[in-house]
């Protein structure tokens, strides 16, 4: 499925992830194969904010790796090479957090891949707040079939 908009009905189709552990809204091909944007809104209604915190709500940093993390999967698993296959986590390296995420926000989140060798690979990501940045950091991954 090689095409420039992922809409939710299209990302639900290439990854595996699903409410509530889906936290990619739409996904923009700018590259295909090299780079992509993606926005997750923090809607206020996610059960995190009730302890992530009570008084305080902030969108919580593993969260913000995670959606990168769909971002770039959905990058990935829309080349034809990689069509039905499942992305995995293999390091999160220097990552930064530099702004607070308040609920009801929406973070656009670009990736650019760095390498891809084989099943393996690696990604630049960014996040921003109406342009403010708020996190960046290097993800990697490797490619698996449905049953690894």
């Amino acid at each position: 499925m090689e095409k420039d908009y992922l809409n939710k009905q299209d990302i639900l189709r290439i990854i595996p992830h699903r409410p509530p552990f889906l936290f990619v809204d739409e996904v923009r091909i700018i590259e295909p194969g090299r780079s992509a944007i993606g926005k997750f809104t923090a809607y206020d209604s996610y059960e995190f904010f009730k302890g992530h915190f009570p008084q305080n709500p902030v969108l919580p940093g593993v969260i913000m790796v995670e959606a990168s993390a769909q971002v770039g999967a959905c990058l990935l698993l829309s080349m034809k090479e990689f069509e039905g296959k499942i992305a995995y986590f293999a390091g999160i390296d220097s990552f930064k957090f530099k702004r607070i995420v308040r609920p009801n926000e929406t973070v656009e989140i670009e990736i650019e891949l760095i390498s891809v060798r084989g099943r393996f690979g690696k990604g630049n990501v960014r996040g921003r707040v109406n342009e403010e940045i708020a996190f960046e950091g290097i993800i990697s991954f490797f490619v698996g079939g449905s049953d690894e």
